[in-house]
């Protein structure tokens, strides 16, 4: 998340702007009172919209304008430039809009533009759901909650979840707020007040034991059973358990939940040396957050890379780079064999010494509930284009789904944080019978030191990668490409062109 854009610079739009001035195509900002405004040129219309995203105040002056959609630089939120509605996650709220009147030769703000009513679902009223339940409180089933309620669904939605806390911003928890740049009050998604002014009934430290297709019901522990006319699995991931001795003292963490990321905030503000197991990018953002904290850190993992199998030897060898820069030190082709007390022992005998630890060595689908309700499986919950599982009323989305991706023709699952969110939404939408396919691109961001790694697409192999730009220098693109075809891109500082890769990829669906 960053700070606020307080600062007024620019024309001031309500002193009017010369047409000239704004090209077609072009976009500019500019300020009206004490907001910042963005002016989108399109032919003969002028669109005025929030010049920053709101998800994490992205300028979109530097964010890409495909049809009448604006989208984000940072992280690819798309905006509806004639409404200002947030028409993709990871942004939820709306971009606020103002009137532009021309004259003279030129462009007048005049005011902001009063929000238009949302109307009301238009699905089947026959078919329209009167109960939903969705289990699981993650990124896929917040998003699926507030869709249904920003479709104006009325009926009862009822959320599960075995966290203790309400749906957070899981990418926070690696990134700023475990590195202290950022408060508490950024990771919740919404306050507990947004669930009761929405009627979302969520139920925290909630436990599913079973879910019963045939009497559309859903057992919880402890005895008793919620009915559901629509159902929605959001059950997500859970990380890969260490098994090694001495995995289970309490000075040995992972990092989920929010609870996990107060307990290492709390090891971390007395430590002075951690020992990370495992170079995923959760393990190594929590590495370079654990850096900003002073705290010398030693990385433990099999890869010959950091990173390599996901981004390839190129980006590989700059992460590893620019972690060492920053002070990490890297144990690669090395596993720890045991922990005893502060002593982590590896493989080949040697011992580092550690005042906690932390294990990022994976994370694996929360499938047992659609196993034993007979739902179809395979690495995950198989779903269709419309996120339906293999039983009619039951939906998947997030860390467990596994659905047909149109763009590589495999059928694929991703644990994305933007593309749980995205499922989520298009499950809500097909919950309420309106036909819609999931053909989102997937896309991820990971944060290293002031390093942003965007990537989009899904390449689970490649066979040439095509790197324009310099990698060292963190100005770089790279295309993975299979028998020709672009599966996906990572980019360094190169914002525009991912986002451009993105829109290509789009267009090659909707046209095959």
């Amino acid at each position: 998340m960053a700070p606020e854009h307080t600062d007024i610079t620019g024309p001031d739009l309500a002193r009017g702007l010369g047409i000239a001035d704004l090209p077609d195509g072009r976009k500019l900002v500019g300020y009206c009172g004490d907001a910042r405004v963005l002016l989108v040129r399109r032919g003969a219309e002028i669109f005025a919209v929030d010049a920053h995203c709101t998800h994490y105040n992205g300028p979109l002056v530097d964010g890409l304008v495909a049809g009448d959609t604006i989208r984000c630089p940072w992280h690819h939120a798309c905006f509806d430039l004639r409404t200002g509605e947030a028409l993709r996650a990871p942004a939820f709220r709306p971009l606020a809009c103002w009137r532009v009147e021309q004259r003279d030769g030129k462009i007048f703000v005049v005011g902001k533009r009063k929000r238009a009513e949302p109307s009301s679902s238009d699905g089947s009223v026959e078919a329209m759901p009167e109960k939903i339940v969705i289990v699981g409180g993650g990124a896929a089933g917040f998003a699926a909650a507030e869709r249904l309620r920003r479709e104006q669904y009325h009926g009862s939605i009822v959320m599960l979840s075995d966290d203790e806390a309400p749906p957070v911003d899981r990418p926070n928890l690696s990134k700023d707020y475990l590195s202290g740049k950022a408060p508490e009050d950024w990771v919740p998604l919404r306050g507990e007040s947004y669930y009761s002014k929405n009627q979302i009934d969520l139920r925290l430290g909630t436990q599913v034991v079973r879910i019963d297709p045939r009497t559309s019901e859903v057992a919880l522990a402890g005895g008793g059973s919620i009915p559901y006319d629509r159902l929605l699995l959001a059950t997500g991931a859970e990380p890969v358990r260490l098994t090694i001795p001495g995995a289970d003292q309490p000075h040995v963490h992972m990092l989920r939940s929010l609870a996990d990321c107060r307990a290492i905030i709390e090891r971390a503000t007395t430590a002075r040396r951690v020992v990370v197991l495992g170079a995923s990018f959760i393990g190594l953002e929590v590495a370079a957050a654990l850096r900003s904290r002073g705290i010398e850190v030693h990385v433990v993992a099999p890869d010959k890379q950091p990173l390599g199998r996901v981004l390839g030897p190129q980006m590989g060898d700059f992460i590893r780079t620019v972690h060492e820069k920053n002070g990490v030190v890297f144990h690669l082709e090395e596993i720890a064999s045991s922990i005893n007390g502060s002593d982590v022992k590896l493989r080949d005998g040697d011992t580092l010494a550690a005042d906690f630890v932390v294990a990022g060595i994976g994370v694996r689908p929360r499938t047992r509930l659609a196993e034993t309700a007979g739902l179809a499986t395979d690495r995950g919950v198989v779903v269709n284009s419309f996120m339906e599982t293999s039983v009619p009323g039951i939906f998947a989305a997030g860390d467990i789904a596994r659905w047909p991706d149109p763009h590589s023709g495999d059928n694929i699952r991703v644990e994305h944080w933007v593309v749980a969110e995205r499922q989520g939404q298009i499950a809500a939408l097909n919950m309420l019978g309106k036909g819609e396919k999931f053909t989102a691109v997937p896309f991820f961001w990971s944060q290293h030191y002031d390093v942003r790694i965007n990537y989009v697409g899904h390449a689970e192999r490649w066979d040439e990668i095509v790197v324009e730009g310099d990698v060292a220098a963190a100005d770089c693109l790279l295309r993975f490409k299979f028998d020709g075809r672009v599966l996906a891109a990572a980019s360094i500082s190169r914002d525009i062109e991912n986002l451009m890769i993105e829109v290509a990829m789009e267009h090659e669906m909707a046209a095959s």
